[in-house]
């Protein structure tokens, strides 16, 4: 029995941030705090990022923000999203939301209890009986471990949808108070965006796997978040390239065995652009050629790291760009964790 992916839905907050207005705001606001800044500044130019979205306008940054304003900004945007994003994965789909039978909502960068789905069930539509499964704490492998987890809910109940959403708010992270290096980085790559998926056996549409993970031991500090009374730090370690470079193809190679697969049967690999320097890093792990991580790099460029959603807008710009044939999911989150998924696209 398969799993078909029968759509797909990106979607991003209306507020848009060019690049050159991110530098210039966060001169303005860490630059009297940090006199590092400078030294940091050619960071905006050479990540490969040109805009971003936000779900709150750049002068909700001008004043410092405690724990409960980032959270409130975070439900508001977030549910936003969800319904955006859900919506047009069910319009690809040709369903409706009351078709469908469970959801999964990923996301990490705010707490939600009543979780998004909820919140969203009378806007959308949702049965009263739907399942809903939240889930937290996955980071950016979250949109390629939500779907494998929605795939097995797919397997589990033969015949009912299922819809998986991945939404993050990263810009809300954005803190004044905190001179770590990390935080520039954040500052410099972050933003905003939701994409949601509808998975059955039961219709037409790219084939899902089973997905894959690995988790190295001894990892929780690479990646992730502190949190304090102002809100979410985050936490970017700079060995994380290097740790790409050493690890990442063997982790890879496990899970193409784990599903019958070796590299010469990859036709593309569709991974989570973290950043300029990781997607070079993936490229060298892989001995992939040249230009072969472009719909990456151009996803970066256009929307920055959106966390959980960004690897689900590479499928998708790779889908519409007409490609067929054996594709591989990868992302690197939290954990530290490296999560794959298959994906057969005839």
């Amino acid at each position: 029995m398969t799993v078909s992916l029968l759509g797909l839905g990106c979607a991003v907050p209306p507020h848009k941030l060019p690049q050159t207005l991110a530098e210039d705001t966060a001169r303005a606001l860490l630059g009297p705090r940090y006199p590092e800044f400078e030294r940091t500044a050619p960071s905006f130019q050479a990540s490969g990022v040109e805009t971003r979205y936000c779900v709150v306008p750049i002068d909700w940054f001008d004043h410092d923000k405690r724990w409960s304003e980032r959270n409130a900004a975070y439900l508001d945007g977030a549910s936003r999203l969800f319904v955006d994003a859900t919506q047009k994965a069910l319009a690809a789909s040709g369903l409706t939301a009351s078709d469908i039978d469970t959801v999964v909502t990923v996301s990490t960068t705010g707490i939600a209890t009543p979780s998004l789905e909820a919140r969203a069930h009378a806007e959308m539509g949702f049965r009263k009986d739907i399942q809903r499964v939240p889930v937290f704490g996955l980071g950016c492998a979250g949109g390629v471990s939500g779907l494998a987890v929605a795939r097995q809910l797919a397997l589990a109940a033969p015949g009912s949808r299922v819809l998986m959403v991945a939404v993050e708010t990263c810009s809300l992270s954005f803190r004044t108070d905190r001179m770590q290096k990390a935080d520039i980085i954040a500052t410099v790559l972050f933003g905003d965006g939701a994409a949601a998926a509808v998975l059955s056996t039961d219709g037409y549409g790219p084939q899902i796997g089973s997905g894959y993970q690995v988790l190295w031991p001894d990892t929780l500090a690479i990646m992730g978040w502190d949190v304090d009374d102002v809100g979410l730090g985050v936490v970017f370690d700079r060995s994380i390239p290097g740790f790409v470079t050493q690890n990442f193809a063997q982790a890879t190679d496990q899970a193409l065995a784990a599903s019958g697969f070796d590299r010469a049967q990859i036709d593309r690999f569709v991974c989570h652009p973290g950043g300029a320097k990781v997607v070079t890093a993936i490229e060298g792990a892989m001995a992939l050629p040249h230009g072969a991580l472009d719909a990456e790099r151009d996803i970066l460029r256009d929307y920055g790291n959106m966390s959980a959603p960004t690897v689900l807008f590479v499928l998708d710009r790779v889908l519409r760009s007409g490609a067929t044939g054996q594709m591989m999911l990868a992302a690197l989150g939290p954990g530290f964790t490296a999560s794959f998924l298959p994906v057969s696209v005839t």
